[in-house]
């Protein structure tokens, strides 16, 4: 898609959390991924197709919504040992700057805060396309990765391995799905 078929796109849309999805990848005792996902968040978009670093995202995720697939787990991620969700019950980020690399790739940095530590994230995005939905809806899609190190936001507990190594690895791989449409 070139710069003058973005230039239709600007404006403000709202992010669909029915058809978008934040998930993230953790290796697990040196050996295997466990993947999880939040299940509440919310968040916009702005964006400007003739100037795309003028373009900003916001999105605010609840900690307790956190799905790993094992309630035992998520218990503990929200317990005191990670997320301290009484404490710190949101996760947000704000976009401080956006890039056009080339084609449908861009790059969206921005302040993340988890347990009330604010630290810049840069996001990779891809373009998936646009569409007017069958419902009237003028949708925009973007697909984002990211990688962090948790212990820079204080996310520290670990236990260590029999065999060397720890229980839960330092970076985390962020995956990020967002389905957004155009406010009226």
């Amino acid at each position: 898609m070139t710069n003058t078929d973005l230039t239709a796109l600007t404006g403000d849309y709202t992010i669909d959390t029915a058809h978008s999805a934040i998930g993230f990848t953790v290796r697990h005792a040196m050996v295997t991924n466990v993947k999880g996902k939040f299940l509440d968040f919310s968040g916009s978009l702005q964006l400007d197709g003739n100037d795309p670093s003028a373009s900003k995202a916001s999105i605010d995720v609840k900690m307790d919504s956190i799905d790993t697939g094992s309630a035992d787990r998520d218990g503990h991620l929200k317990s005191a040992d990670f997320f301290k969700i009484e404490e710190f019950p949101t996760m947000t980020f704000r976009s401080t700057s956006a890039e056009a690399l080339g084609g449908d790739d861009y790059r969206i940095t921005g302040d993340l805060t988890i347990l009330g530590t604010t630290k810049p994230i840069t996001i990779d995005l891809e373009f998936n396309g646009a569409a007017k939905d069958p419902f009237g809806n003028e949708r925009v899609g973007f697909e984002g990765k990211a990688e962090l190190l948790r212990s820079e936001w204080g996310l520290t507990w670990n236990a260590a391995l029999e065999t060397g190594g720890v229980l839960v690895s330092d970076k985390i791989k962020l995956n990020i799905d967002i389905s957004a449409i155009r406010n009226a």
